[in-house]
Order: structure tokens, then C-alpha cells, then sequence
């Protein structure tokens, strides 16, 4: 290059520059993972400290309101969209983990990682709020069915559905305007809690409701909060991407697979491009070399 230019090979245990080496031993792929799952945690953490500890003080003091709550629910989870979800996608929610997964926009072998991350985060909110305020079994922050269970599960299915749809709609489908997807998916959450809040405590999630099941040992019809909302989001990501297209001829839809196809094989050549501070240019090799091998020029 113009100015001339240095190349450092960067290994897998390690960044080797003339006489000095960094002790760092580990795979770029594990770290980002890490970071993805450390971001759902912390993300999901939040999303139950304050939705659950918006019902809580509400039963305690009666301070927040049901209205209140609705919102509560509806900003944190706008907030934590977009804190982390240029970094984990922002799932909080193992039904959409698992609905993501089934219609290939999340690769399987992380929704393990995932779910476990978002339980974790959940039961350590619950524990949080435990500690925190006098909470007995008359302010229980949880989901519990009122009435009958059918109908409590027919509403978490509906509300789920609702909830999926439209995160595929801001999320997966590039003509929305992805900017909005915060916006969207919170305003969907309040609305939601307003009609199913008093029957079901509008769930939409099993994480949401196994943590505080487990921290307050409340286990009635926890069941119907684990099947409702994977039941309703796997039916809402089919319902979209039923409808995805629908605006294209048969001919038309083949040959926009056929397009994508070629240009997801095209892009195996060259997996990553990361422009770091100091002028350093990354770029990671991923058919020619081996994965763990990148080289980094450095303009002069």
C-alpha cells in the first residue's frame, strides 16, 4: 500500500508483534459468545428487576399503579433493546430464543447458552427483589393464573403470537425500519399487559415467570407460562414468515432464494472485517486459512 505497511500475524493463543506477545489464549468466536450471553443476562436481569419490582412495590405500597406497571414493562424492555441488542439480538425470552432458532435467524447450538443466561438473569432479579422488600405470598411479583387455566393459556398464547409477530416484523424483515424495533416491541409488551395483566399477569415469557417461581417457591400453574408463550411465538414467526413475501410471484421467490443462497456461500470467504482504533485493519480468513489466524496491516 501506498506509504508502505507492516503485517502481524495474530494466532489463537495470542497477538505476536516483534519481540513482545500477549498471554491471551482464547478463539474469537468464544469470546463473542461470551459477550452475547453476558448481554442477555444482564439484559434480562434489568427486564425483571424492574417489571417484576414495578408489581412488588405496587403490592407493597401501592405507589406504581396498574397503568404504571404496563409502562414500566413496556420501557425497560425498549431500554434494554437497545442497551444490548446490537450485541445478543436482545431476546430476554427463551420462547423467542427458540422460535428464532426454528426459523434459522439463531443458530441452535447458542439457544442452550441463551435460555440459560436469561434464567439466570431472571432468578437473580427475583432474589434481588426478595432482599430488598418485605415480599410475602399477598405481594407476590409473579404470574399466576386467575380463574380458569385454560383460559389464562389461551391468553398467553394469544399475546405471545402478537409479541412474536411484530419482533419478526422490525427484526427479521429488512424492509421495516429496524431504528423502530425498541420502540415497537415495547409499546407491543405494554399493550399486551393492559388486556392480559389482570387474567394471566401477561407472561409473554417463561423466564419471566420461572425466576420468580423459583425465588418465592410459587409453582402453581407455572406450566401454562413455559407452553402458552413457546406455543404463541412459534405460531406468530410461522404467521409472518407465512406472509413475508406473499406480494412476490412463485418465479420471483425462487430466484431471490436462489440469490441469497449464492451470496451466503460468497460471504463464507471472508467471515469477518473488524476496523479497530490505531489504523489497524483486522480481516479474518475463513476458507483460505485456518479460523483461528487473521493478520492485521497497519496503514503508515
Amino acid at each position: 500500500m501506498p506509504g508502505g505497511s507492516s503485517v502481524e500475524e495474530i494466532g489463537e493463543c495470542g497477538i505476536e508483534s516483534g519481540d513482545s506477545r500477549s498471554g491471551l489464549c482464547s478463539s474469537p468466536e468464544v469470546v463473542v459468545i461470551t459477550q452475547k450471553v453476558i448481554a442477555e443476562a444482564v439484559g434480562t436481569y434489568f427486564v425483571i428487576f424492574s417489571g417484576c419490582g414495578a408489581v412488588a412495590v405496587n403490592k407493597i405500597y401501592g405507589s406504581v399503579t396498574f397503568p404504571g406497571i404496563c409502562v414500566v414493562w413496556g420501557l425497560i424492555v425498549m431500554v434494554m433493546v437497545y442497551s444490548v441488542g446490537h450485541i445478543s439480538g436482545a431476546h430476554f425470552n427463551p420462547a423467542v430464543t427458540i422460535t428464532f432458532a426454528i426459523f434459522r435467524h439463531f443458530p441452535w447450538k447458542q439457544v442452550p447458552l441463551y435460555i440459560i443466561a436469561q434464567l439466570l438473569g431472571s432468578t437473580l432479579a427475583s432474589g434481588t427483589l426478595s432482599l430488598l422488600f418485605d415480599v410475602n405470598e399477598n405481594a407476590y411479583y409473579g404470574t399466576l393464573p386467575v380463574g380458569s387455566q385454560l383460559r389464562s393459556l389461551i391468553l398467553e398464547m394469544i399475546i405471545s403470537f402478537l409479541l412474536m409477530f411484530v419482533i419478526s416484523g422490525v427484526a427479521t424483515d429488512n424492509r421495516s425500519v429496524g431504528e423502530m424495533a425498541g420502540i415497537a416491541v415495547g409499546m407491543t409488551i405494554m399493550l399486551s399487559i393492559f388486556i392480559a395483566g389482570p387474567v394471566s399477569g401477561g407472561s409473554m415469557n417463561p423466564a419471566r415467570s420461572i425466576g420468580p417461581a423459583i425465588v418465592m417457591h410459587q409453582y402453581r400453574g407455572l406450566w401454562l407460562y413455559i407452553i402458552g408463550p413457546i406455543v404463541g411465538t412459534v405460531m406468530g414467526g410461522f404467521t409472518y414468515n407465512l406472509i413475508r413475501f406473499t406480494d412476490k410471484p412463485l418465479k420471483e421467490l425462487t430466484k431471490s432464494a436462489s440469490v441469497l443462497r449464492s451470496i451466503s456461500r460468497a460471504g463464507n470467504a471472508l467471515n469477518n472485517v473488524v476496523v479497530p482504533t490505531r489504523g489497524k485493519v483486522l480481516l479474518q480468513l475463513g476458507e483460505k486459512c485456518p479460523r483461528s489466524t487473521c493478520f492485521a496491516i497497519e496503514l503508515k
